[in-house]
């Protein structure tokens, strides 16, 4: 019996899809998939810069907000002088 090659795309593994999951954590799947959308049918990055940047704004808003987010949750730390 073998197993299925680790290669092998033809199954369907969007749920288990580790890019796919961390996308859509952002809220920037949508934005995500309209740049795959243009590079299927246009085979031109070039093409779909405005879908890139539309993407990349949304995930860079996201890691901004995620910053301040984990700031917050860390006590500010006071350095104490010991004599």
């Amino acid at each position: 019996m073998t197993s299925p090659s680790p290669h092998d795309r033809s199954r369907n593994d969007d749920e288990d899809d580790p890019v796919e999951r961390m996308i859509s954590q952002t809220g920037c799947a949508e934005l995500h998939y309209a740049v795959q959308e243009c590079m299927a049918e246009h085979q031109d990055w070039r093409v779909c810069q405005s879908q890139v940047q539309t993407f990349k704004d949304c995930m860079m808003d996201f890691q901004n907000a995620r910053k301040k987010q984990l700031m917050k949750q860390q006590p500010m730390s006071t350095e104490s002088t010991a004599s």
